[in-house]
This record gives structure tokens, C-alpha cells and sequence, in this order.
């Protein structure tokens, strides 16, 4: 009997198919001796449209909500059914006794291959693949020690509460917006919390009154100290006390009252995790956090040269630590040559700070494999984010940085300054994050009571400032602990991944762009009117964290076994009832300024003046029943494909509809009787 292996991706498919030595290729699976091998396309079921359940559901209408189905259906998708089809013939092929799950080992690719798995009907035993790369050593080893597929059951309730909940607030929510408003509006318990936290932020930005505050600065020659008061300030809102201090100070002498000394050791940062690759992405490199995760994505599945991209640990377990050599090794012919053989020429001991398996959930942190490096087949971007992973690899195996950090305080005219400097002693990591730096402030060579004479002191004007916008990489750092966004701070106990999953936060900010509720200016994201106005439409549930804070520590529990699934989803239920009761009986009206005064060519509204994400100008109908766009800037396959669908809907709306038809010859005909009459 042959064992059927079900991938996630192709791509993935044909490595696992070529380690397991299966040489027989067709279109939709790779079959050997002992293994079929073949692969879903991300999800190839998914759950079933409203009008399944009611073909008045077909309609978008307030009478018809909410929509609550007791239990769920399923269906294939169609764009990809022909693979589904294939993947049901093999799965009841008689030779075929063993199915091996090897979708990704997480809680969406468990939902992916067991959706499958039911609507093709499959009743025999199965195992579950479960390794953090696609090298071929991982790949061979995880086939050695499969684990019983039953094992993941709960992960899978997990899984499928998530998309149950999501379907009914989603799909109801969504619906009785765009109903009530007839516009096309969209929310949910992840992108509508987050959404309000951008808008909010710019609502800070806008009411922010800046405040004049002036600091003083001495110069003592080899170094400048800033003055301080007694309770620790160093702004001074007045004035005319801040130049009384700087006439006391004018022409006196300083003496150094206090000088300290003190060894400082940092510690490595740990290693990254998709959240935190996705900040230093943008920060760093420019990268959205969307194009971090497609990068990495490629990295691990194509070249196999990074472990697992969707992590939530910045940690490894004790059975990684033999690896590691090998994992040097395998990036030594790069630029890292001198610092990986610094690394080899000693024993390789992590410690628990960065070996902790009570840290690491499914997979640990995201680190180079064993695999080989060939850094000329790597893209421009691929390159740019393996050599940040690098880098932070090497440094969390690097030793801790050692520095003096120097205290001194002067007393000058009654009044004190301070300054503080920094000595390093052992460089350790920061000399391959380079940002090893002796301080400018010279303060060799100082001692209490020595004299300091003063060489200049200004008070300098400054004001407050209002708080930063957020970039993507500030938001996603906002989205994986929102405790300050919170409406209930009792909550933070629980408040479990935060908004949404490392895996997903990158696609909520595109749904953000796409949906024209936030736009990019530079790196700063800016809320649209049409976001801003969502919010003020929007039940108050869906506007902050905590819901979906509930939510995702309640899927923990089920995936712990500590909770179980059908009591959520009967509250998931009374709560969509209250939510689209409240919007259907609000009195709020949707009306976002940017409606430019152009009507829509197809249903004659006002057309919204919007930026896609790269800034360029378009025009857009949001009306339900419509959907038509045109735009400015230069056009791509979608536009094209937009634009050809609209035409068609004009034709059609504008035709006469006849049964008839003129070919150019009846038309010059007809032109020629019409002459002649």
C-alpha cells in the first residue's frame, strides 16, 4: 500500500516529492514506489456563502439579518477545484492505506489539509508531518518521526472557531453596514480595532497644542552637560526663570560634586520572530510588512535557507543547540566569513535566555537551516532579509557587550548640570550589529572636586511635540500587544496574541490599503476620511482590542484542550445578534468628506477621491450595487481586467437591448437611404 502525502503549496510538494525519491510527475501529483505526493493551493475549501443556506441570501438586505446558520457548511472552491477533484480520486485509490498531512505546521495549515480531508471523504488512518524547514534533512527527518495525526484534533477546533466566528460577525457586520448605508463598507473584530487605532492616533495629532519649554546647556570645553532641577526636570516652562539661571551662571565656576562609575553588561537581543522581522523590514529596508513575510516566505520554501517564517517565538529548544554549528557552516561562504569562523573557533553554549522551550509554541525562532547559501541566486530582497536574519543570528550566538557607563554631575552658580558618557570595554555583539560606539563626550581623567571652567550656557528654546504617526512596522509592534488601546485594562491578563496572529496582521494592513480606509504618505500611515467615518458608524465592540483579545485566548484554550469550542460559538452568536441590531437601529449618517463632485458614469453618485497604497490618485463609486473605479496613474493587469468588467456593465446598462444587429455595411446603408430621402 502507498502512503498519500498532501502538501500546502506546490512548490512544497515537489521538494517533499523529490526527498521521498517520487519520479513519476503529472499536473497535480508526483507518485514513487512507496509515497504520492501531492499539494492543496492554499486553501482549496472553504466555508459556504450565505445563499447556500437560503437563496434569499443571494440579496443584500437588512430584513435578511443576521445570518445564523446552527452548522456550518463547506465548499470547494471553484477557482481551484480541478485539484480537488484530483486530490478525492487519489485519496480513494485502493492502493492508497496511509494519508501524511504536511500542510504547515500551524493552526491555518491543520484547517487547510482537514477541510480536505472531510470533503473527500477520507475514513482511513492518517499521521501529521511537523517540522520548522524545508531542508532536505528536516524533511527526511520529520517523515522518521510522524506524529499520529489525532494528536492536532484540537488544534483543528481551534482553527475552525476562528473561521465560524469570523464568518458570522464578518459576514453580518459587513452586510448590515453596507445595507444600512449603501456603501461599500466592510469591518471586523481584527481590521476595524486597528483601523481605530490609526485614526485615533491622528485625532492626537490633530488636537495636540504645542507647548514652548526651554532647556538649559552649559559648555565645560571637553564636554556639554544640561541642567537639571532638583525633582529631576530638565524643561523649564518659564521663561524668564530659565534666563535667571543662566544670568547665576554666567561667569561662575563648576565644581564636580558626583562622578560614578559603573560596568554595564547587554545582553544579546534574541532572535526574530515574524512580528519583529516584519519592524526591522520596514525600519530597515523600506519593506511593507506584507513584502517581509513573501520574502521570507520564498526564502524557506524555495531556497530552504530560514526555519518557519510564521513564528511567535524569539526562542529555540535544546534539541536545535547540536544544529547550530552546522547552521554556521552553512552561511560561512558569504560576507559573515570572519565573524562565523570567530563564532566556530569556540564552543557554541547558548544559554537558557535564548534556549527556553517554555517559550517556543509551534515553531521557534526564525534562524538560518543547515542548508547552503547561494547568495547569487538570491533576488535583491532576498538577499537584503537573509542577511538581516543573519545578522541577528550571529548576534544572539555572539558574547554580551561590556561598557563603563560615567555619571558626573557639576555644581555651577548654585545650580547643577549633568552629563553622562560611555567607555565600551568588549565590543561582544554590538560589532556585528555595528552600532559600537565610544561616546563623543570626553569625561577621561575626572574626579570629584576638581574645577571646570565654564566656557558657555544659553537656554534653548524647544516645544513639545505631538505623537509620531504610525509606519507599519509601529503598528504591527501595536497590534501584537495593544494593552494601552484597550477599553477594559482588566483584561490584560488575558489578553492572549493580541490583535490578530503574526500571520495575518501583514494581510489585515492590506485589506486597510485596498479597502481605502488608510493610505501611505512616505512610510507614515494616514487614516482616509472614508476610514475616519467608518468609525463613527461602527458598533463600539468592534472598535478596540478587546474582543478579538478574548478571542484569540479562548482559541488557545481550545487548542490546549483547556476550553471547548461550542460555548464560544453560541456567545459568538448573541453577540453578531447585538451588533447588527445596534447598527440597524442607528441613527448615524455615512458621509465622508473627499466625495469629489464627478458622478459615477454606471449609478450617476458621487464618485470618493482617494490614494492607493502608492500614493496615486484614483476615483472610486462605493456604492453596494456598484463597484466602478478609474485611476489616474499608470495602469496594471487589474485595472485592465476592472476596466473591461465596466464596460461591459455600461454596455449592458446603456444598450437598447435589442435582438437585432448592425454590421458596419448596414449602417452605411442606411446612412445612404437616409441621404437620399
Amino acid at each position: 500500500m502507498k502512503t498519500l502525502v498532501l502538501a500546502e503549496k506546490p512548490s512544497v510538494g515537489r521538494e517533499i516529492a523529490r526527498v521521498l525519491k517520487c519520479n513519476n510527475k503529472t499536473k497535480t501529483y508526483i507518485e514513487g514506489s512507496d509515497y504520492i505526493v501531492t499539494w492543496a493551493m492554499g486553501h482549496l475549501v472553504e466555508l459556504a456563502g450565505p445563499e447556500v443556506y437560503d437563496e434569499q441570501l443571494k440579496k443584500w438586505s437588512l430584513e435578511t439579518l443576521p445570518m445564523l446558520p446552527l452548522k456550518m457548511k463547506h465548499r470547494i472552491i471553484k477557482k481551484s477545484s480541478n485539484q480537488f477533484r484530483s486530490i478525492k480520486q487519489l485519496m480513494h485509490r485502493s492502493d492508497v492505506g496511509h494519508l501524511v498531512i504536511a500542510t504547515d505546521a500551524g493552526r491555518e495549515g491543520e484547517l487547510v489539509a482537514r477541510w480536505i480531508m472531510r470533503l473527500a471523504g477520507w475514513k482511513k488512518d492518517f499521521s501529521r508531518l511537523w517540522i520548522s524547514s524545508q531542508t532536505d534533512g528536516a524533511i527526511t527527518e520529520g517523515f522518521k518521526n510522524l506524529k499520529p495525526g489525532r494528536d492536532y484534533d484540537r488544534l483543528l477546533l481551534a482553527a475552525e472557531c476562528r473561521a465560524e466566528a469570523d464568518w458570522i460577525v464578518g459576514l453580518n457586520v459587513t452586510r448590515a453596514l453596507t445595507c444600512k448605508y449603501d456603501m461599500r463598507l466592510s469591518a471586523g473584530r481584527v481590521q476595524t480595532p486597528t483601523l481605530s487605532i490609526i485614526v485615533n492616533r491622528e485625532k492626537e495629532i490633530e488636537d495636540f497644542e504645542p507647548a514652548p519649554f526651554w532647556s538649559i546647556e552649559a559648555n565645560f570645553g571637553l564636554f556639554d552637560a544640561k541642567w537639571r532641577s532638583c525633582k529631576g526636570n530638565e524643561r523649564i516652562s518659564d521663561e524668564a526663570f530659565a534666563n535667571s539661571i543662566v544670568d547665576k551662571c554666567m561667569d561662575s565656576k563648576a565644581i564636580i560634586t558626583q562622578l560614578s562609575e559603573k560596568e554595564v553588561v547587554e545582553k544579546p537581543p534574541l532572535a526574530y520572530d515574524l512580528t519583529t522581522l516584519q519592524q526591522d523590514g520596514d525600519r530597515l529596508l523600506g519593506f511593507s510588512a506584507k513584502d517581509t513575510l513573501r520574502t521570507l516566505q520564498s526564502l524557506y520554501e524555495r531556497h530552504k535557507i530560514v526555519s518557519y517564517p510564521r513564528t511567535d517565538s524569539k526562542h529555540i529548544t535544546p534539541d536545535i543547540v547540536p544544529t547550530l554549528k552546522n547552521r554556521l557552516l552553512a552561511i560561512k561562504d558569504s560576507q559573515f566569513l570572519s565573524k562565523v569562523e570567530g563564532l566556530l573557533s569556540k564552543d557554541i553554549k547558548p544559554g537558557k535566555r535564548f534556549v527556553d522551550p517554555s517559550k517556543v509554541g509551534d515553531h521557534h525562532a526564525i534562524i538560518p537551516t543547515e542548508e547552503r547559501v547561494n547568495i547569487s541566486s538570491l533576488s535583491r530582497e532576498e538577499k537584503m532579509l537573509w542577511e538581516l536574519i543573519v545578522k541577528r543570528f550571529l548576534t544572539v550566538l555572539s558574547p554580551d557587550s561590556i561598557s563603563i557607563n560615567i555619571s558626573v554631575a557639576l555644581e555651577c552658580g548654585g545650580e547643577f548640570f549633568y552629563v553622562k558618557g560611555k567607555k565600551n570595554i568588549k565590543k561582544g555583539w554590538r560589532s556585528i550589529e555595528n552600532i559600537y560606539e565610544n561616546s563623543s563626550q570626553n569625561l577621561a581623567g575626572l574626579k570629584v572636586g576638581d574645577g571646570i571652567e565654564l566656557k558657555g550656557v544659553k537656554a534653548i528654546k524647544g516645544f513639545t511635540s505631538p505623537p509620531l504617526r504610525f509606519t507599519e512596522g509601529t503598528l504591527l509592534e501595536a497590534m501584537s500587544n495593544p494593552v494601552k488601546y484597550m477599553m477594559d485594562k482588566t483584561l490584560k491578563e488575558s489578553l492572549g496574541a493580541g490583535l490578530g496572529t503574526p500571520a495575518t496582521r501583514a494581510d489585515i494592513i492590506e485589506k486597510l490599503f485596498s479597502s481605502y480606509y488608510v493610505e501611505k504618505k512616505g512610510n507614515t500611515l494616514h487614516p482616509t476620511a472614508q476610514g475616519t467615518e467608518l468609525l463613527t458608524v461602527v458598533p463600539n465592540m468592534l472598535k478596540f482590542p478587546d474582543l478579538t483579545a478574548k478571542w484569540e485566548s479562548v482559541f488557545e484554550d481550545i487548542a490546549q484542550g483547556r476550553a471547548k469550542s461550542q460555548p464560544f460559538l453560541k456567545e459568538i452568536r448573541e453577540q453578531t445578534t447585538l451588533l447588527v441590531n445596534e447598527i440597524k437601529s442607528s441613527s448615524g449618517i455615512f458621509e465622508p468628506s473627499g466625495l469629489s463632485k464627478e458622478t459615477c458614469p454606471m449609478c450617476g453618485k458621487n464618485l470618493l477621491s482617494v490614494n492607493d497604497k502608492k500614493g496615486r490618485p484614483k476615483k472610486v463609486c462605493r456604492s453596494m450595487s456598484c463597484g466602478y473605479e478609474e485611476s489616474n496613474g499608470p495602469k496594471n493587469r487589474k485595472d485592465f481586467a476592472r476596466e473591461k468588467s465596466m464596460g461591459r456593465k455600461l454596455i449592458n446598462q446603456y444598450s437598447d437591448k435589442s435582438s437585432d444587429t448592425m454590421t458596419l455595411g448596414d449602417m452605411l446603408k442606411a446612412a445612404m437611404e437616409n441621404h437620399g430621402k
